[in-house]
């Protein structure tokens, strides 16, 4: 079974990767949040931070793109290439309003003739092969079939579908029969992303669409990063190990960071992991309500000296 780990802007930076990787199996690829060159044709900082080799050395990361400049993605994509990454990700699927209002994420699903002269004048070009992640839809997952046509025309390493269109955000439930249907009409490697918080949601999804080449987990493994452990017959998460986890990405983020900015970062992780406790929501609102590193780890004391992890720890939408 190949899990690979969605890219959450804020959440899996490199230092959470990689600490991710050292403490817990099961995760093929680690997928870096989405980096948007410009005409300047420099990374920033903060980019260069995440996309470092060093910083991603023994893990299989996959930097992704947001951009609706072929010109842009061609050097970001030469750039990379020369860094010695083996793959791109053409991000098709962010919601944002910021930006798609820009034409860039999911809103470039809206205008078919413009994707396809982007796709047109980039894939064969790139010097690396080129996935995409994408939504099935802007406004209706009626656009499917139209967007996977498109897709189809092209050698990309993989499709990834997030089951949603980007009017419904992250709201309801994902079209899983839609992605279901794909496989009649592709053949190129199709992963399914969308609501996969239990270790059941994933065979739930594989037992129906037994042709799945992957699975990307976002959310769910935030909440419980032993997931793609158990799933791939590695031990389930226990409380020791979540503490372990918590307390040497907080060690790691100290040494490179002031302590308001790794208090916010750690409490991004944590409002998704006190989720896999039996009753969260007071853990849940003191850790949100800590503005200081000595209140949020009191808080953290509490939450695991007073809570127990749910039998099947989980994401809770909504938390």
């Amino acid at each position: 079974m190949n899990i690979y780990f969605a890219p959450l802007e804020g959440v899996t930076d490199a230092t959470y990767r990689r600490v991710h990787r050292e403490s817990f199996g099961g995760v093929s690829r680690y997928f870096i949040p989405f980096i948007s060159p410009t005409q300047n044709m420099r990374f920033t900082p903060r980019e260069l931070s995440a996309i470092a080799p060093e910083r991603n050395a023994g893990c299989d990361a996959v930097p992704q793109i947001l951009t609706r400049n072929a010109e842009h993605f061609l050097w970001a994509a030469r750039s990379l290439c020369d860094m010695g990454y083996g793959e791109v990700n053409l991000n098709l699927g962010c919601p944002s309003g910021t930006v798609t209002a820009k034409g860039k994420g999911s809103g470039m699903l809206c205008d078919l003739p413009a994707l396809e002269r982007f796709l047109s004048d980039t894939i064969a070009q790139s010097p690396i092969p080129v996935s995409i992640k994408t939504r099935i839809g802007f406004a209706s997952p009626c656009e499917w079939d139209a967007l996977l046509a498109l897709f189809s025309r092209y050698p990309l390493r993989e499709l990834i579908v997030h089951a949603r269109t980007r009017s419904e955000f992250y709201a309801g439930t994902p079209h899983r029969d839609v992605f279901a249907a794909s496989f009649a009409h592709t053949m190129l490697p199709l992963v399914y992303n969308g609501d996969l918080f239990t270790a059941s949601d994933c065979r739930t999804l594989l037992e129906a669409c037994p042709g799945t080449h992957a699975l990307m987990i976002g959310r769910g493994l935030i909440a419980n990063p032993a997931l793609a452990q158990s799933l791939t017959g590695g031990e389930p998460l226990t409380r020791q190990a979540l503490r372990a986890f918590h307390d040497r990405l907080l060690g790691e983020y100290l040494a490179l960071y002031p302590a308001h900015a790794t208090l916010g970062r750690m409490r991004e992780v944590m409002k998704h992991a006190v989720c896999c406790f039996e009753a969260p929501e007071k853990p849940r609102k003191a850790i949100r309500k800590a503005t200081t590193l000595r209140t949020y780890t009191e808080a953290i004391d509490r939450l695991f000296d007073e809570h127990a992890l749910r039998a099947e720890p989980y994401f809770l939408p909504g938390a």
